[in-house]
């Protein structure tokens, strides 16, 4: 080798890794998660309401306000001042929102009660007990 050589790469002394060539950029939760920044929020789960919607207490919810609720999507809402998190449903009947919960009450929308929407529940981010 003369003086003017370089060194141009590296090579594996051992055996190659065979995950190396499946190897995925970096993970970018914002990429992921969140379609349009500007509409989007988070917002941390307080109650055991939508357990059984894999929501629980501490979660981290990410909500888009730019997306008008239908029927069967989790949405954040206002009723009467009150904020809840909760799965959205419209039919003949008018406009109700259930728990995930069976220890809590269906919330029927009366004449007169103030419904304000603030979003839908896009992803949820949940961690494991005893991981916090």
């Amino acid at each position: 080798m003369s003086a003017k050589s370089k060194v141009v790469g590296s090579v594996v002394a051992g055996f190659p890794s065979p995950a190396e060539q499946y190897q995925e950029p970096p993970l970018d939760l914002n990429e992921l998660l969140v379609k349009r920044p500007a509409a989007t929020y988070f917002v941390r789960v307080e109650g055991d309401s939508m357990v059984d919607a894999g929501i629980s207490d501490g979660d981290l919810l990410v909500v888009d306000r730019s997306l008008r609720p239908a029927d069967g999507d989790v949405i954040i809402a206002s009723v009467d001042g009150d904020f809840t998190v909760k799965t959205y449903r419209r039919d003949k009947d008018g406009v109700r929102l259930e728990p995930a919960n069976p220890e809590f009450p269906v919330v029927r929308l009366r004449p007169g009660q103030e419904l304000d929407y603030f979003g839908k529940v896009t992803a949820c981010i949940h961690r494991f007990a005893g991981k916090r």
